[in-house]
């Protein structure tokens, strides 16, 4: 017997609609998009790149002006030392004359303290009152001592500012005021004073001194104003933004111009714990956006290292950020808005090339997906034309027209026979489900009439013989009153129990009347009923009961359920655990209620069998139980309008969640 050849089945691909669409839009609509995003996202980070440049010149202007400064002080003060009339008055040791002289050239040179000390000690000072005390435990006069003259940044202690004069310890005296992101600080001001420190050599007759000048930075608005008039003149900034410029003595601005509000300064306030972290603690300088005060600026930050080489402050500039982003945004906005202009003036005229080719053939391949859907009656509607396209789709609508003849009547047969086999199917199907439904609740009016009949039985044989032993011990049964009493209530429990298995069948022949109770009250009775249980599987019991509401519900059932769930908690540690029993207040759709919560440290379960559990006759006990437990359980719980839900981990645990509403009205 001859094999028969089975065809490879076609490989479907791209329709010709869509090939010539992509042809004609995959440019303008992916490729020039993605260009025009590559080139934005690189223009972008061009210009926020320049952005950094820019700082960063503008923070060497600064530190150049800085620079200039520290240099300029040492040649006023250097030049002080050499001058003629300097050295006479030094060399005639005339007290009075060198006092004079020291005034007027501090005054002229703008020096907040000039003083002039021989052999480590001072001799001369201006003010007249000031009289530095441990003068030699600066660098910079050490220096001076040894010969070489230099200017440094140095911070000078209140102590050493009000040893000046009370005027500069005062202008030094900056209140801190609370600052948005920076570092959490216990201080409420700042006492000390940046200085611009010089000292230069001064020999005369063989004897060397030192002649020493400073000028305090704290407050000096000239001076940061000068630095941010350099920094940015005039129209240096697109319209909106503004240059600042800051002197920090560690993190707090002690001269800036920054606006704290329209017309007050932000003096006091502090760095961001981000520049805190770069510049002072890494020593780094900082080119990035910061949070300057209240907004966002494009920033330089550069360490300021005083004369013992510690770092002690930092020297800023920067501009606002916004405005340079918002015409960043506007730019690229109108180049998006041009661009979305030419896309929308360009597709129409591609869409029109195309569909002059494509739309026979379009017709053509909407009629053979039709057909291959199994209708039998789409045609191509093309109609002959004399081109290629033309003949092939009156041939096309000619062979349907052939294959719907033949067709027809089979394909009339195979749906009257699908019909019929579906009928069949569905009453199939149907009378399954019926025989299914009936044969368990067969079994459950046995199982329940079973259990009436042998239950009741030995229950009021046990119930008659507690009365006989009550009626033989007379006055001694006082002694065993509470264990007789505990029997008579179990009694009654496997009464209710054997009802309720017959409830579960039977609903509407059986109803407790509602009564008001503490779930609290009655989880403290359940656990004496359980206690041997837990005693034998060694089961560490914690109880959480902080809830005082009360809820309608009958307490046989209630006890019922916790029976259920903690029975079934310590099955599931046979070799012992923690069970966590709680009782608490809780709101469920903005309804007060109360949730009962019973956790076991056990086996756990599958997600597959926890999505079970509640189904009925469904167990998992091999050999032992009727899977009626849970299931009457949650009947239970809804009968009084309360839920249930469990979530467990295999061999982690197994958690039940109760929640029944809250009885406003109870007095219990």
């Amino acid at each position: 017997m001859a094999e028969a050849s089975i065809k490879p089945k076609p490989r479907r691909t791209a329709s010709v609609r869509i090939r010539l669409l992509s042809i004609a839009l995959l440019p303008t609509l992916v490729v020039m998009p993605l260009f025009f995003m590559l080139t934005a996202v690189n223009w972008s980070s061009r210009f926020d790149n320049l952005l950094i440049a820019k700082v960063n010149g503008e923070l060497t202007i600064a530190q150049q002006f800085l620079s200039r400064l520290l240099e300029n002080s040492d040649l006023q003060v250097r030049a002080v030392a050499d001058s003629a009339t300097f050295v006479t008055r030094v060399a005639e040791n005339d007290p009075v004359a060198i006092q004079a002289m020291l005034d007027t050239r501090r005054q002229e040179l703008g020096f907040d303290f000039l003083y002039y000390m021989r052999h480590g000690q001072s001799s001369v000072s201006s003010p007249a009152s000031y009289a530095p005390n441990e003068a030699t435990k600066w660098p910079v006069v050490q220096q001076a001592m040894a010969g070489a003259g230099s200017t440094q940044i140095d911070i000078f202690e209140r102590a050493d500012l009000i040893a000046i004069s009370d005027a500069l310890a005062d202008q030094a005296r900056i209140r801190l005021v609370p600052t948005q992101a920076a570092v959490p600080t216990d201080r409420t001001e700042e006492t000390r004073g940046m200085m611009v420190h010089t000292a230069t050599p001064v020999s005369t007759n063989g004897e060397m001194g030192v002649l020493v000048g400073g000028v305090l930075l704290n407050r000096n608005l000239e001076f940061i104003d000068t630095i941010n008039d350099l920094v940015y003149p005039t129209a240096s900034l697109t319209e909106g933004s503004q240059g600042t410029a800051t002197l920090f003595l560690e993190d707090v601005r002690i001269s800036t111009n920054v606006r704290l509000f329209q017309n007050e300064r932000a003096l006091g306030t502090r760095v961001s714990a981000a520049v805190h972290q770069t510049v002072l603690e890494q020593g780094e300088v900082w080119l990035d956006r910061a949070f300057v005060v209240n907004d966002w600026y494009i920033s330089a930050y550069e360490p300021i290292v005083d004369s013992f080489g510690d770092r002690v402050g930092m020297l800023y500039v920067g501009f606002l950020d916004q405005p340079f982003r918002d015409a960043k945004s506007s730019t690229i906005l109108t180049f998006a808005i041009a661009f979305a202009v030419i896309v929308l003036i360009s597709v129409p005229i591609f869409l029109r090339w195309a569909r002059q080719i494509f739309n026979p053939l379009e017709r053509m391949l909407r009629t053979i997906v039709k057909v291959e859907e199994g209708d039998l009656g789409a045609r191509t509607g093309v109609y002959y034309s004399g081109d290629e396209i033309g003949r092939v789709a009156a041939q096309m609508d000619e062979l349907l027209d052939q294959i719907q003849e033949r067709d027809r009547e089979l394909n009339r047969r195979v749906a009257e026979r699908t019909r019929d086999l579906k009928e069949v199917n569905q009453r199939l199907e149907a009378t399954s489900k019926q025989l299914v439904v009936s044969e368990k609740l067969a079994a459950v009016g046995e199982i329940a009439a079973g259990i009436a009949h042998e239950v009741n039985n030995p229950i009021q044989v046990i119930q008659g013989n507690l009365d006989v032993i009550r009626a033989e011990l007379g006055v001694e049964a006082d002694r065993v009153r509470t264990e007789l009493r505990l029997i008579d209530e179990q009694v009654h429990s496997i009464f209710l129990i054997v009802n309720k298995l017959l409830q579960f069948t039977r609903p509407d022949e059986y109803a407790d009347s509602m009564e008001h109770h503490r779930p609290a009250d009655v989880m403290t009775d359940t656990i004496p009923l359980v206690q041997h249980l837990l005693n034998t599987a060694q089961i560490d019991l914690t109880l959480d009961l902080t809830s005082d509401e009360a809820i309608a519900i009958n307490r046989t059932e209630l006890q019922q359920i916790l029976i259920n769930l903690i029975v079934n908690a310590i099955h599931a540690m046979p070799d012992g655990g923690a069970l966590d029993l709680s009782v608490r207040a809780q709101f469920q759709d903005n309804i007060p209620g109360v949730v009962i919560c019973v956790k076991d440290s056990g086996t756990g379960m599958s997600p597959d069998i926890l999505a079970r559990i509640f189904d009925p006759f469904y167990t998992t006990k091999q050999g032992e139980g009727t899977g009626l437990g849970l299931s009457i359980t949650r009947k239970l719980v809804e009968l009084y309008s309360g839920t249930i839900l469990a979530d467990s981990t295999p061999g982690q645990g197994t958690r039940f969640v109760i929640w029944f509403p809250q009885d406003q009205g109870a007095d219990v």
